[in-house]
């Protein structure tokens, strides 16, 4: 048993390894062509050997399948052996297979695809099957019956066999002998199974596949005259099943299919001769009419219709209008194949009623339309071109849509559909450059190619930059060559490089100059996505900076965006006289206002923006403040980036305010630098000083990234050579905390490595604010492990210090002072409570509880009053239990009157305070047993365990007469 085990499963290796050496062919299948012969015959063997057992014939035959799977069934079909000897082995290795078996669905596939071969012999089937009646008396079931049970056995399961069934019945019943007997009957069970099923079910719509699959194959492979018979039939059960409505793409798609092979039988499979036709087919004939003919000959539109004027059956607009719904359906592959249906249908039908089908398709590029509809008219309108049957008088009509196709951009939520119609009308321009004379595109050519330009290197998408660039390679767009050889497939794949390079090389074509700054001028500066305006801004004008200053105040964030990013961009010579106007415009916009609290973004961009244009002009001290950084403007600068730094938004996205901060910290840096290495006697020491010590604290903040960011920044003016950057305090004590072979390899973003050094600044006088605020927010977080190694971190300093009274009441002093500045800020005031509650309980202030009515404990009691007043913030007020249970600590009147808030809260209106008040005094007094007389020690300790503190308050009060 074990061996067998060890067996299969070294055979289930074998076949991974196999299907990962062919995945590797999936892009060029054709590669394998020269071995496909050899691998085939040598897995055939294995199968046709009587001693293989049941394990390695399955084997061989997913082997089989993998090839077939990378290079196509179609390809794979003619190597199958189809000889006579064949048919009935094939039909034999059915009897062994069971189509519920899940785990040999590979076999039956490649055996249905085996028999679709087979079963194509060039002799009568009957000529197979001799006396059915045998010695017995019993008759045996003819081959054709026998291939004709096993197809529609499989055309219902739900494996990949339903399609190699599906092929098997195309192949099978289009043959004379069998179209003759079973085409009937078989087209009966079909449509009796479709129409009894529903794709409500998941039965059904496998079911429904099945039928769809042989029924598009048979009316694909069949020839008119056999499928015409039925064709009505078929199209009225389609119509009842209403596939729609269905949710299953491959059902709608399969529908559309159908339908189209259908109308393909109604009419005549003949060529329309008023179809636009340029050149001929043959290039030999092309070549020879060029030698003889010195002009250019451009063919004519042949508009006889003299041998069209036959009837169109009536089935045909049911037909066309299935189609043109399915050019509106919700996914691609049904609009695709609805797309290709309506070429092949009009390419049939006479010249007016194929005008009408323009016509119809036309209709789908209304802007009361869905994106949907525009793609797929789009690709409608490629397939016409590409046949010639759009001939050149529709062009005028044909030609503004999809100019508006190719700029098709609609916002949607946070992002935007139209991609894929951009895509698919940059198919139709590849498509009609090749289809119609130059001639015939004269007018519009312009307008094409200008279209089509700006996609290439304005368009978000790369797939649709891609494909402009390749439909301009045609000589028929001037410039074409020149243009893909800038742009070409690679090139244009960088959307950086499209906007700020490509652009500028294509715009010295006097063709595409003014579109092109037409089109960012309109439609990319004040556009929703960021990508396209911060690239757009390599071709302003000079008229447009007051217009941008303006629009630097637009109600819109993304407009704002736009053109703070674009004034930062702007070259030294454009912002020469015009600096202080600049400034003050991109600084107005990192004001918060009321009406624009939740503009992080523009604030974050004008921030960027300030620090572009500082580099841009450069530093000179002794300049006016329009032209240069000078001493007059860097101040405002400074202060610019320092309030940035307390921006502390926060909307549905979470801290937004996170990003203003990291582009202020960044500004900093730069700004800094840029005075250190240029003019360092710009930067005083008090500004020094404010930029190390908000490093500092966003260094001991909660956010990993912006913590390392801003560590980071911290580190690198601190260790800044090229001069080294001047004032910066206590250098000396911050280079032995941060060694400088140290600092490169320093995890800022590991919580584990940062506090532990962060921490050590508390013992700076300069930095014990900063840091110990940023503490106060990551100790009383949320994030497990920021709040264990900050906690353990801050409690390592307090142990160090705790029995030195000078250095506790200095911490002491900063740690009040921090809770009083951000007194009612609930982002700080919060997680301080909380990082108190730890403190306590930890015994950091053990020092100061040898002193009655300490000046701490009565300040931090006050503090604590202020900070619940009138609070409805349930987490705010447990906090609060917790700090105030842990200053019971504190001896003195203090205690009286911590108690005392602690019977106020027993009362507070929210039942669930009542509960975690008692709760935690319950605690406190087993705690700090010596708070409570020991004679009514049990009925205090019996009130606060027995009491339903969740019960009304007035309820409450007949149990609460506590006496401490």
């Amino acid at each position: 048993m074990h061996l067998l085990r060890f067996c299969l499963f070294s055979l289930h290796l074998n076949c991974i390894y196999f299907s990962v050496i062919m995945d590797k062919y999936q892009e060029q299948p054709h590669l394998l062509d020269p071995h496909l012969e050899w691998m085939l015959n040598l897995l055939l063997d294995i199968v046709r050997d009587s001693d293989s057992p049941p394990a390695l014939v399955h084997l061989a035959f997913k082997f089989l399948y993998i090839i077939t799977k990378v290079r196509g069934y179609k390809i794979f079909l003619g190597l199958f052996p189809h000889e006579v000897a064949d048919v009935q082995p094939v039909i034999d290795m059915f009897t062994h297979q069971n189509p519920k078996d899940h785990e040999t669905w590979e076999t039956r596939y490649v055996l249905l695809l085996w028999l679709s071969v087979t079963c194509l012999i060039p002799f009568d089937l009957s000529r197979l099957d001799g006396n059915l009646t045998s010695e017995g008396g019993e008759v045996r079931t003819s081959t054709m019956d026998r291939i004709l049970q096993i197809a529609e056995s499989y055309l219902i399961v739900s494996d990949k066999a339903r399609d190699a069934a599906a092929v098997l019945i195309s192949k099978f019943i289009t043959r004379p002998d069998v179209r003759q007997k079973k085409m009937a009957d078989f087209l009966d069970w079909t449509l009796s199974t479709l129409s009894k099923s529903s794709f409500q079910t998941m039965e059904g719509t496998i079911m429904m596949d099945g039928m769809l699959q042989a029924l598009a194959q048979v009316f694909k492979h069949g020839t008119r005259e056999s499928c015409l018979p039925y064709a009505s039939t078929v199209l009225v059960c389609l119509d009842n099943c209403k596939l729609s409505e269905s949710n299953h793409t491959l059902l709608r798609k399969l529908g559309v299919k159908l339908v189209q092979r259908l109308g393909l039988t109604f009419l005549k499979p003949k060529l329309a001769k008023w179809r636009y036709q340029r050149g001929c087919r043959s290039l030999i004939a092309n070549l020879r009419l060029s030698t003889q003919d010195e002009e250019r000959q451009i063919p004519q539109i042949l508009a006889s219709d003299n041998d069209e004027d036959y009837d169109v059956p009536e089935e045909v607009e049911n037909v066309i209008e299935q189609l043109l719904v399915g050019l509106k359906d919700k996914d691609t592959i049904v609009r695709w194949s609805a797309a290709k249906g309506i070429g092949r249908m009009t390419g049939r039908l006479p010249k007016e009623l194929a005008d009408d089908v323009v016509g119809s398709v036309l209709d789908c590029f209304s802007f009361q339309e869905t994106d949907n509809a525009w793609h797929g008219g789009c690709l409608a309108l490629a397939e016409l071109g590409r046949r010639g049957l759009l001939l050149p008088s529709r062009l005028t009509d044909v030609v503004p849509v999809i100019l508006k196709a190719l700029t098709y951009d609609e916002k949607r939520g946070a992002c935007s559909v139209g991609s894929n119609v951009r895509d698919a009308a940059c198919y139709v321009c590849w498509a009609f450059a090749r289809a119609y004379e130059p001639g015939e595109l004269k007018p519009f050519v312009n307008k094409i190619s200008s279209a089509l330009v700006i996609v290439t290197v304005f368009d978000r998408d790369v797939n649709c930059r891609r494909a402009a660039s390749v439909s301009l390679l045609n000589g028929t767009f001037p410039h074409g060559i020149d243009i893909l050889t800038t742009a070409d497939y690679f090139a244009v794949g960088n959307r950086s490089n499209c906007f700020l390079n490509i652009s500028v090389n294509i715009a010295g074509f006097a063709e595409y100059t003014q579109s092109m700054i037409d089109h960012l001028i309109d439609m990319k500066i004040n556009h929703w996505d960021g990508g396209s305006y911060v690239f757009s801004i390599s071709f302003f004008l000079d008229e447009l900076m007051k217009n941008y200053i303006s629009e630097l105040q637009n109600t819109e964030e993304m407009i704002r965006c736009g053109f703070s990013l674009a004034l930062g961009s702007l070259p030294a010579f454009f912002l020469k006289g015009k600096l202080k106007l600049v400034l003050d415009g991109l600084k107005a916009v990192t004001h918060i206002s009321p009406k624009d609290v939740s503009f992080a973004e523009a604030r974050r961009d004008a921030l960027k923006a300030i620090a572009k244009i500082c580099q841009t002009v450069g530093v000179k001290a002794e300049a006016s403040e329009d032209d240069v950084i000078c001493k007059e403007n860097v101040y405002q600068i400074y202060d610019t980036f320092l309030d940035c730094m307390n921006d502390y938004t926060t909307d549905s996205r979470g801290d937004v305010g996170a990003w203003v901060r990291e582009a202020a910290m960044t500004g900093l840096m730069e700004l800094t630098v840029l005075l250190t290495r240029n003019h360092p006697e710009l930067i005083e020491a008090n500004v020094c000083k404010q930029i190390m010590c908000c490093l500092a604290q966003q260094s001991s903040e909660k956010i990993d990234r912006f913590r390392a960011r801003a560590g980071s920044i911290f580190l690198n003016l601190l260790y800044f050579d090229s001069p080294p950057v001047p004032h910066i305090p206590y250098r000396e004590e911050l280079e032995k905390i941060f060694p400088r072979s140290e600092s490169s390899v320093l995890n800022w973003n590991a919580p584990s490595q940062a506090f532990p050094c962060i921490t050590q600044l508390l013992a700076l006088p300069t930095y014990r604010y900063h840091v110990l605020l940023g503490l106060a927010v990551s100790v009383g977080g949320l994030t497990e492990s920021t709040v264990r190694y900050s906690t353990q971190s801050v409690f390592e300093y307090m142990k160090k210090i705790q029995n030195d009274i000078q250095a506790m009441d200095s911490f002491s002093e900063t740690l009040i002072q921090v809770f009083e500045d951000n007194l009612l800020n609930d982002r700080v005031s919060v997680p301080f409570l909380k990082m108190l509650d730890q403190m306590l309980a930890n015994g950091c202030f053990d020092i100061f509880t040898t002193e009655e009515n300490h000046p701490f404990s009565l300040k931090l009691l006050s503090l604590c009053k202020e900070e619940i007043k009138k609070s409805k913030d349930i987490q705010k007020l447990r906090s609060s239990i917790a700090v105030f249970c842990g200053m019971i600590q504190f001896p003195g009147d203090v205690r009286k009157k911590v108690l005392f808030q602690l019977f106020l809260l027993l009362c507070h209106p929210f039942p669930v305070i009542r509960k975690t008040t008692a709760s935690q005094i319950y605690e406190m007094v087993l705690t700090y047993s010596d708070i409570v007389d020991p004679d009514i020690f049990d009925e205090v300790m019996t009130i606060l365990s027995d009491t339903v503190f969740l019960t009304p308050v007035p309820d409450l009060y007949p149990q609460c007469h506590l006496d401490a």
